[in-house]
């Protein structure tokens, strides 16, 4: 049987703007239309229609020094996403009663296409606290979340995850000492360590398990000592309650685990 030709159904036009969104997904300052063409290999001519549509409709918009940004909607169309809005939407009084009862914030953390995404977090409900803003994509490699993302997921499902980073950004050397921690991770069924990001916070990650056992999302406490509140939890209490949210989230999500008392 012959075998389909990958290029029969090519559509120049649609390839061209999804080219200038994936493009513009990964620079934060923007790119003007030379720069894109130039990123891309091709003629600044051939991307001034498609910028110019793009931005009418609202995915691109255009700033000072004509260049060229990505606006929210795309962000505001992958809420729309039944699986995450559902996963937002159960986790939302969750998170709000863990805030409540640690004084420290806390986020829910997805993988998607190569980057740890925040889908959902919840201010701390005094004065203090830290906290990270919804649709930030954060690291796989030196963040809690990512780190609980990457531990409880199969050998093969991992090592997709990991490619699918490297295709989308420079590529991270991990030594042995790495995959040890993961499984360290799996095996204690959290992650605790020092932001890299933040002096004085430490990550307190838990995983959100499906049906199947596999991590569908990572509840993360960015924890920071309290000293103007003594009676405020310590860490130990703090992992502990971060635990059973995840655990309560993990049995809305159908698993069976269980949740510590």
């Amino acid at each position: 049987m012959e075998a389909e030709d990958p290029d029969r159904y090519r559509a120049p036009a649609l390839d061209k703007g999804l080219d200038i969104l994936e493009l513009l997904a990964g620079v934060e300052e923007g790119l003007t239309q030379a720069e894109i063409a130039k990123r891309l290999d091709r003629s600044p001519n051939e991307f001034y229609r498609m910028l110019d549509r793009l931005v009418r409709r609202g995915y691109v918009t255009k700033l000072e020094g004509d260049r060229f940004t990505l606006t929210l909607k795309l962000f505001g169309l992958s809420q729309l996403h039944a699986p995450t809005r559902r996963l937002a939407s159960f986790a939302t009084p969750l998170m709000r009663d863990l805030a409540q009862r640690t004084k420290q914030a806390n986020h829910l953390v997805v993988f998607d296409r190569g980057s740890a995404v925040v889908i959902a977090q919840h201010e701390a409900p005094d004065y203090w606290g830290i906290s990270i803003r919804v649709g930030s994509h954060i690291s796989l490699f030196d963040t809690g979340s990512g780190h609980v993302l990457l531990a409880f997921r199969s050998d093969e499902e991992r090592k997709m995850m990991i490619a699918e980073h490297a295709r989308s950004r420079e590529e991270v050397k991990l030594g042995p000492e790495f995959y040890e921690r993961l499984a360290h991770i799996r095996e204690r069924g959290y992650e605790m360590m020092a932001s890299a990001q933040t002096a004085g916070v430490h990550n307190l990650s838990a995983p959100i398990l499906g049906p199947d056992g596999r991590c569908i999302a990572a509840l993360t406490c960015p924890y920071i000592a309290l000293v103007n509140a003594p009676t405020a939890p310590d860490i130990a209490q703090a992992i502990t309650m971060v635990l059973k949210t995840a655990g309560e989230l993990s049995l809305l999500a159908g698993s069976d685990v269980r949740t510590p008392a």
